[in-house]
């Protein structure tokens, strides 16, 4: 390095530090859209879980209503303790029954810890008017949230 004056050793200094700045934010940058990837995939996978609990009610209501209070927190969650005595009773009255079958699914936004899904599903329904089952076709946006390691429902809506 005795030929390298000391200006052309400043400039290859302040280059080596540019370089190994720019390499370190684009690592981060890349390790971030992995994570955001990686949350999209587990969130939809669950999402696509919880819309068939969310849309299927059997025999065993109470079953099915505990399972769809443990996947969902915040204002769904809420929502879904409150109207679900009433929405008990109207399922016990009528006889009814259905089951859920998520068409496809596509992600709609997503970061490290929340993730809305579009989900398209097909329900079939059975109720004591309709003996015959009856498809229904709904659009679902589903919010989920990282809570405690877990994705859960934070918001339902049919847009």
């Amino acid at each position: 390095m005795a030929d390298v004056p000391p200006a052309g050793f400043a400039v290859l200094v302040v280059l080596a530090l540019g370089a190994t700045t720019t390499a370190a934010v684009f690592g981060l940058q890349l390790r971030e859209a992995k994570a955001v990837e990686s949350a999209a995939r587990e969130a939809s996978d669950v999402a696509r879980q919880y819309a068939v609990t969310l849309t299927s009610v059997g025999a065993d209501l109470e079953s099915d209503f505990t399972a769809v209070l443990d996947g969902a927190t915040g204002e769904f969650e809420r929502m879904y303790a409150e109207s679900s005595e009433q929405l008990r009773q109207l399922l016990i009255d009528n006889q009814a029954q259905a089951e859920g079958v998520v068409v496809e699914s596509g992600i709609k936004s997503a970061t490290a810890t929340k993730v809305e899904v579009l989900l398209f599903i097909d329900q079939s329904v059975t109720n004591a008017l309709v003996p015959e089952p009856r498809l229904d076709r709904s659009r679902v946006v589903m919010t989920m949230e990282l809570v405690d390691g877990r994705w859960l429902a934070s918001q339902v809506d049919l847009p």
